[in-house]
């Protein structure tokens, strides 16, 4: 054997497998073949054991790297390596059955080689244990990085364009769990993820963002099917007895168009999430497809969003009363308070800023200021002399995670020096995701030290019943749905249930009032149901603070 010869083929292997990155094991083919060739090698097996035990037992792995196909001497050269994860690698080479023995010389340069070859392995193993932390998560399923990855791949391409953008959110995947067990939830999961998979035919990825929250990527041929994939699809989920269940989500679809600007993930997940929110909260689709409309609309909540510190500094934000009236008597019983936005020179109403306070923990700041602007019109009515009726302020569930609350309340009460009684704390039953502990024990402080609570729109949320078995409220404030269109008799459904719902709350020892009374007709129905109080536009807009103030001096309504 040369030694150039040796040199000259080891030089172009290390050469040839440096450039294997991407490989999970070597594939030199004819170089591999060449250099064994030089050094006598039959047989090349790397055996991968997981621990000291398994290689006692000979339980591992075989690869085999390098085979003529011919019988071999079993005398092999070994080198064994031990990782420091305590996996224990042995890699053995077999000289020619019929061949010289391999002089000293040569076991030296082969025992070079098998280490190089052992070192290439373990490198190229590393980057495959990368490839797995960066594109999967832990239960095995491609991540958002992978989606990125991939968006930038087919820009790469010049396909971008061809592609749909998905994200969506399994329905009501936490009663499944606790419909079938999360480990069969797991399997339900998994399968709808496959079925994505299979039916986009490998033109795209499905990825899972978190939870029960995926994302995709697809040639814009398959939308029609993975939307009726999405709107609901039968799953096995024992396959034993094959029963199934069904899986749906709510989506966000981008239509990627031609000539889109690209520049980062972010332009296509905000587009997509943003769709998958709006499909949450919309009353007639599951599925909701990106506009530009849309993306104005985000930029609009962006913008309040940053002025909201500003513009409390400033006081922007007003108090307006409106009225509560008492039917049997049309006396002035109290108020409701309400927030609107001086800004810029005009008035915004509501509907264009609370909902997106809403949507995070903003809105918390901006009940607690109202809560502070109310208490001090209450006391300086108080000072002046003014016949104070009690005002209701509105508290979002959002303050339910906050374990001070309580504490921050009755703070903001007590520091105005206004008596309890003149406060009555509204929170919403629209929610379907309340924690009744929480509420409970809200409620039941508030009560504690003499300030009224009560539930604000009642019935047209999932647990209304629930919420007034469980929860001991003062009042109980119908919600407009309940009143009788100008067409409806006195013996239609709404009418017959709004009767119901009153004396109800009557039998429980509740205060009633019935928001949106806007017609005599509508008063008519609250005397004739025994409802003490309305409030609505027959009586009274919400009002400014002195158009209000006007009120408690006069306190009855000609009507």
């Amino acid at each position: 054997m040369m030694a150039d010869a040796y040199y000259e083929v080891f030089e172009r292997l290390v050469s040839e497998l440096a450039d294997c990155d991407s490989a999970p094991y070597p594939e030199p083919g004819h170089m591999l073949d060449e250099i064994c060739d030089v050094l006598r090698i039959e047989r090349i097996e790397v055996m991968q054991f997981r621990n000291y035990v398994s290689e006692r037992q000979e339980d591992g792995n075989l690869l085999c790297l390098h085979d003529e196909g011919h019988p071999y001497k079993d005398e092999p050269l070994v080198l064994r390596v031990e990782n420091e994860n305590r996996t224990i690698n042995r890699c053995r080479s077999y000289p020619y059955l019929n061949g010289e023995p391999w002089t000293e010389v040569e076991k030296s340069r082969i025992m070079i080689f098998l280490k190089t070859l052992y070192s290439f392995i373990s490198r190229t193993r590393l980057l495959k244990l990368a490839n797995k932390f960066a594109f999967y998560d832990d239960a095995g399923y491609t991540n958002l990085r992978y989606f990125y990855k991939s968006a930038w791949e087919y820009l790469e391409h010049e396909k971008l364009d061809k592609m749909n953008a998905y994200h969506f959110n399994l329905k009501h995947f936490s009663l499944v769990n606790q419909q079938i067990g999360r480990r069969a939830g797991d399997a339900v999961m998994r399968c709808f993820y496959d079925g994505l998979q299979k039916l986009i035919e490998g033109n795209g990825c499905v990825c899972r963002v978190g939870g029960d929250n995926f994302v995709i990527l697809a040639d814009k041929k398959y939308t029609q099917d993975i939307i009726a994939y999405l709107s609901g699809t039968g799953v096995v989920y024992d396959e034993t007895s094959g029963e199934k269940i069904l899986v749906s989500a709510c989506a966000g679809v981008f239509e990627i168009p031609p000539g889109f600007r690209f520049n980062g993930e972010f332009d296509l997940m905000d587009r997509v999430v943003s769709c998958t929110q709006a499909a949450k909260n919309s009353d007639t689709t599951d599925i909701v497809f990106f506009s530009e409309e849309m993306m104005e609309q985000k930029r609009r909540a962006m913008k309040i969003q940053r002025l909201l510190p500003e513009a409390l500094a400033k006081n922007e934000f007003l108090v307006y009363y409106q009225p509560k009236v008492a039917v049997n008597g049309r006396e002035l019983s109290g108020a409701e308070a309400l927030c609107r936005w001086q800004h810029g020179g005009k008035l915004i109403p509501p509907s264009e800023f609370i909902p997106v306070l809403e949507a995070g923990m903003e809105i918390c700041t901006l009940d607690f200021y109202m809560l502070d602007k109310v208490c001090k019109d209450i006391r300086r009515w108080l000072d002046t002399g003014l016949r104070v009726v009690r005002i209701s302020v509105n508290l979002s569930r959002r303050h339910m995670v906050d374990m001070n609350l309580l504490d921050h309340l009755i703070g903001i009460v007590d520091s105005n020096n206004v008596p309890h009684e003149y406060i009555e704390i509204e929170l919403t039953e629209t929610t379907t995701d309340v924690e009744f502990t929480d509420l409970k024990r809200v409620v039941g402080g508030l009560q504690a030290v003499g300030i009224s609570t009560s539930v604000d729109d009642f019935g047209i949320g999932y647990s209304s019943l629930n919420l007034i078995k469980e929860i001991p409220w003062n009042v109980l404030k119908v919600d407009k749905s309940f009143l009788p269109e100008k067409e409806e008799s006195s013996g239609s459904r709404r009418s017959v249930m709004f009767r119901h719902v009153v004396s109800m709350a009557r039998e429980l020892g509740l205060e009633c009032i019935t928001e949106g009374v806007e017609t005599a007709e509508h008063v008519q129905l609250l005397l004739d149901s025994h409802c003490d109080l309305a409030q609505g536009f027959y009586y009274d807009r919400p009002l400014p603070v002195e158009e209000f103030e006007k009120r408690l001096v006069h306190h009855t309504y000609q009507k």
